[in-house]
């Protein structure tokens, strides 16, 4: 089976006639919509495989090069790796109303930061906390938050921001006086109280803010729900966290690249040199938050699965210099 990329699952519909040729001329007839939003041909026996590579030169340079910046050679041999997955994403606020990003041209950004890559590492983008996109589920999970204005002299004092944020949300709003009283500390940046208000009382910034979780998958032996690393960062720190991906993968695998989970990686390593690595060189926004520490929640198909011999613990890695040294302090 062949798999070509759409970078946040939005392409031109154009190139649905490239999956088709592939999968009449050289696989079985069907199409498979991937899991991780790829278009997908079964059914290609081995001989064919060279001719499929070369018919798809021409889609890759232009969804990954010309359309993402990509920096790879292309020619008739195909991808160059499949270390790096699919980047998934919800439709953002392209189409959805509740979005507060637009997610497909984050992931094109992304794309030429992860691609092409022989360390494995999945990423969803989702345009706001409900996380449509699964987020949390990844390596990497990149989620559209906002923190709305309030702007009271629009405010007719009708509550329905309350009752919706009550109702979809954390509840940190209340009503007195006729006015809206917030409690900041536990916002979930939703946006939920923009949609709601009939006077435009409530309003998103023009600045545009995300969450990331990190360590999240799936998996036979100990899934789990990723936990939030970073909160309320700008897309140049989101560009630049990725940025670092493949060092720490090197670090960490000693530059011998293999199929395994950034979760895995980062379990390796231990939090704090996964902190320190990633953020190295990351200049990060004054709003910006940072896990001090992550207390992961694994389901162990087998109790205690991860106790076992010394001798069959993985390496966290290789010893590592800072290009400058890490300050804890400023919302580190």
């Amino acid at each position: 089976m062949i798999q070509l990329r759409v970078p946040g699952g939005l392409i031109e519909a154009k190139y649905l006639k490239v999956i088709q040729e592939i999968a009449e001329r050289w696989g079985d007839g069907t199409f498979h919509m991937g899991m991780r939003q790829t278009l997908n041909a079964p059914g290609i026996k081995f001989e064919n495989v060279d001719a499929v590579n070369a018919y798809l030169e021409e889609y890759i340079k232009e969804v990954d090069v010309e359309m993402c910046g990509a920096e790879m050679e292309v020619n008739k041999a195909g991808y160059p790796t499949i270390g790096a997955r699919n980047i998934m994403a919800c439709i953002g606020n392209s189409h959805c109303v509740k979005a507060n990003i637009n997610t497909w041209e984050l992931a094109r950004k992304l794309e030429k930061k992860i691609f092409p890559s022989h360390y494995h590492i999945k990423m969803a983008i989702a345009g706001c906390p409900n996380d449509c996109a699964k987020a949390h589920f990844n390596d990497f999970g990149i989620m559209g938050v906002t923190k709305p204005i309030y702007l009271k002299d629009r405010c007719i004092g009708c509550g329905r921001c309350v009752k919706v944020c009550d109702h979809a949300a954390t509840r940190v709003l209340k009503l007195e006086n006729h006015r809206i009283v917030k409690d900041s500390c536990c916002c979930v940046g939703c946006g939920e109280c923009v949609e709601a208000c009939p006077s435009s009382a409530w309003v998103r910034p023009e600045q545009k803010l995300y969450r990331m979780t990190i360590g999240g998958r799936t998996g036979k032996q100990y899934p789990r729900m990723g936990k939030m690393f970073l909160n309320w960062v700008t897309e140049d720190v989101i560009l630049q966290v990725i940025g670092n991906w493949q060092k720490f993968s090197a670090n960490v695998l000693h530059h011998k690249p293999m199929y395994i989970h950034g979760g895995h990686l980062i379990d390796r390593a231990g939090y704090q040199k996964f902190k320190e690595m990633i953020l190295d060189g990351v200049e990060l926004n004054p709003e910006a938050q940072v896990a001090q520490r992550i207390l992961w929640a694994e389901t162990e198909y087998r109790a205690n699965i991860n106790v076992k011999p010394i001798s069959q613990h993985p390496s966290p890695g290789e010893t590592y210099t800072l290009e400058k040294p890490f300050n804890y302090g400023g919302g580190h």
